[in-house]
């Protein structure tokens, strides 16, 4: 058993789908999360800006004692994922690109795999060289979603909503016309958009939510090395962010599933490296 918590940080409040999913699974387990909320989008940076980004957050979450490390962020598992490993091997650390990409590879009956992530995921071909690891022949169409993420952290994410129905449709058109039949939400944000993608791709069309992907990962790790907390854990939850507080108090909610009841707290992410 390891008491220890596990760190999670994405770019924004995206990962807070993935924690979602960890307390869901594994509700004795302690977790850390920190979202860059000052910084947030990661997906228009450079390569070199996100790794340094990456790194600080990381650095700021091993200034705890953690068994594990959750890189909640797409962008960051598609870009900066073997640095952090390098830098912090002596625990792992998982994206979610190998959890969702395995799924994908999986579920997929007629080979037609689509994927949408940010400009810069895409760009990496990150998810296409694992899926393709494990299934050669299959063909992925992906579309950039610029627009996602800030629609998202902005509370624009229900069915009936115009604007986001009608920046969805035009993103994931040419990915109904190819006729994938699997989907892989390679942002931890975009699960909050599950209703409005999957009415407009339809029933046939099956999603892959990369952040309950990897909490799935996550929590066989722990138990195949016997690190998971045990039945007479007492968890923690402890949040922190790059930006005001308050913000994380409003919007977290919606990401968690839950209120917030917990002190959030604000670091000057800069200072870590």
């Amino acid at each position: 058993m390891d008491q220890r918590p596990i760190g999670v940080f994405d770019s924004g409040l995206g990962g807070l789908t993935c924690v979602r999913e960890l307390e869901q699974r594994m509700p004795g387990e302690s977790i850390i999360y920190f979202g860059d909320t000052g910084r947030v989008p990661y997906g228009s940076r450079s390569r070199e800006t996100i790794t340094r980004y990456a790194m600080q957050d990381a650095a700021f979450l091993r200034t705890f004692d953690l068994k594990a490390l959750v890189v909640a962020c797409g962008t960051v598992s598609t870009t900066a994922l073997e640095e952090l490993r390098r830098v912090h091997g002596d625990i792992p650390v998982m994206g979610v690109v190998e959890p969702s990409a395995a799924q994908a590879a999986a579920l997929t009956r007629n080979g037609k795999i689509g994927l949408i992530a940010t400009r810069a995921s895409i760009n990496t071909g990150a998810y296409e060289r694992t899926i393709h690891a494990r299934r050669p022949q299959a063909k992925i169409l992906s579309a950039a979603c610029p627009l996602f993420v800030p629609l998202v952290e902005n509370g624009r994410t229900q069915p009936g909503d115009i604007v986001i129905e009608t920046v969805a449709a035009d993103y994931l058109r040419p990915l109904k016309e190819a006729g994938v039949d699997t989907l892989v939400l390679g942002c931890t944000h975009y699960p909050l958009l599950r209703e409005v993608i999957a009415a407009y791709m339809g029933p046939g069309v099956r999603l892959v939510d990369s952040g309950a992907e990897v909490a799935h990962s996550i929590g066989q790790w722990l138990a195949e090395h016997d690190a998971l907390a045990g039945e007479d854990a007492q968890p923690v939850r402890r949040w922190f962010v790059s930006d005001a507080v308050q913000g994380f108090y409003d919007l977290a909610p919606r990401f968690l599933g839950r209120e917030i009841t917990e002190q959030v707290e604000q670091v000057e992410i800069e200072q870590y490296l």
